[in-house]
């Protein structure tokens, strides 16, 4: 049988995707109308006309994957090559970016977002959440610039906009004012950065931070970057702010470092906080001991999602671009080996951010945005170990990878 209204069984589709195979081993035909999922067709059913038909010879389609965390406006990836010189604090590395703001006047979409966005789109990525600065050099302009590149490229990339004060906010006196009108020019959500190892006041900062969420209906996404029971009381504190002000599943917290410390005492108060409150936590997966225990969060019930964070600027020369890349790197830092942990890798950049983010289509499903890629692979865990770059992506109904027929290769470039 077809899984579908029975008048979808009859219209014409714009796109169909013919014999896949679908995460959980379910061979089906998949048709497109409009941008969006119409019908999953059961191998053998009668097929109605389509516009066009690619097929797939049972090839791995999964839903476009979510990056929870990127830095569109700091990537460098369409300049030379500068070598890493910023050393220490996060106040080291802020200064050191600074200066080198002071100095370029290059687009961003010239000096690396764009060439980001076409490197993450080739990787799988289909929706992201991109962090831009509001500071006292950068003010308004950056945002600007993603708001225009965000509306250039809505037809390939769902992006999320995060308001976000690089340089603290009760320091960095134009910042409030400049928060505010950001998210009166169209930014998603407002950001917050360590408020007591940058700003020195945890309460005053949140206090900003939360006021402009509930008077603009925002969500908020904090980067923390503290450790220690600084680092823990401020995730605490968020969460019982989130519940005050009834923002549950409009709240994120990036890196939070601080967990990677906990105890499993104080990791279980604290989940029981975070899963409360409605609050998710997005990692990079780095390196080094600060990356938070991401198996232990998922067993208490805590929604993980993955971020490239930064590719190729003045904080990371790396240019890890895409979200397979980033399974994978979980996979190897918390030894996961067998299937069921490895195909558990998916969640954090597909359901997850879906439910928690509203970043992607999360699902292959009659509804769903069309947003897929396509893996020559029997299964996800494949895919995750051999860091396999899709075939096919198709973001919102239309082809803008198509690899299907070349030989088989391996990660993007």
């Amino acid at each position: 049988m077809t899984s579908s209204p029975g008048s979808d069984t009859v219209a014409p589709c714009d796109l169909r995707l013919r014999d896949v195979t679908l995460a959980e081993g379910r061979r089906a035909t998949i048709d497109i109308r409009d941008g969006r999922v119409a019908i999953l067709h059961d191998p053998g059913a009668p097929l109605p006309p389509a516009a066009r038909t690619i097929d797939l010879g049972g090839a791995l389609v999964l839903p476009g994957l979510a990056d929870g965390h990127v830095h569109l406006d700091k990537c460098l990836l369409g300049l030379a090559w500068r070598p890493h010189r910023a050393q220490g604090s996060v106040r080291a590395i802020i200064a050191d970016e600074k200066a080198f703001r002071r100095t370029t006047r290059v687009p961003l979409a010239a000096q690396g977002a764009e060439a980001l966005l076409e490197r993450m789109l080739r990787g799988g990525t289909t929706s992201l959440r991109t962090h831009v600065d509001i500071d006292d050099v950068t003010r308004l302009d950056h945002l600007a610039q993603i708001l225009d590149l965000r509306a250039r490229w809505s037809d390939r990339m769902q992006i999320q906009i995060v308001a976000f004060p690089q340089s603290g906010i009760l320091g960095c006196p134009p910042v409030a004012d400049d928060l505010d009108e950001a998210l009166r020019m169209g930014a998603d959500l407002v950001g917050g950065l360590d408020p007591v190892g940058i700003d020195g006041d945890r309460d005053g900062h949140l206090d900003i931070v939360f006021a402009l969420a509930e008077r603009h209906g925002r969500g908020i996404d904090i980067h923390l970057h503290d450790g220690g029971e600084a680092g823990l009381d401020t995730i605490a504190a968020i969460a019982a702010r989130t519940a005050a002000a009834g923002l549950g599943g409009r709240v994120t917290i990036s890196h939070a470092f601080a967990l990677a410390e906990a105890d499993d005492l104080q990791l279980g108060r604290i989940a029981e906080g975070l899963n409360r409150a409605g609050v998710a936590i997005l990692s990079s997966v780095p390196g080094g001991r600060r990356c938070p225990p991401i198996p232990r969060l998922r067993d208490l019930g805590v929604p993980v999602c993955f971020g490239t964070d930064n590719v190729r600027d003045c904080w990371n020369p790396a240019t890890v671009t895409g979200m397979v890349d980033r399974a994978q790197l979980a996979a190897y830092r918390f030894d996961l080996r067998t299937d069921g942990e490895l195909a558990a890798l998916l969640d954090p950049v597909t359901t997850v951010p879906a439910r928690v983010l509203e970043l992607g289509p999360g699902v292959v499903a009659p509804g769903a945005r069309a947003d897929l890629i396509a893996f020559r692979a029997g299964s996800v865990p494949q895919v995750i170990v051999e860091r396999q770059a899709p075939v096919l992506v198709v973001a919102r109904g239309t082809v803008a990878i198509d690899r299907h027929g070349a030989a088989a290769g391996g990660p993007p470039p």
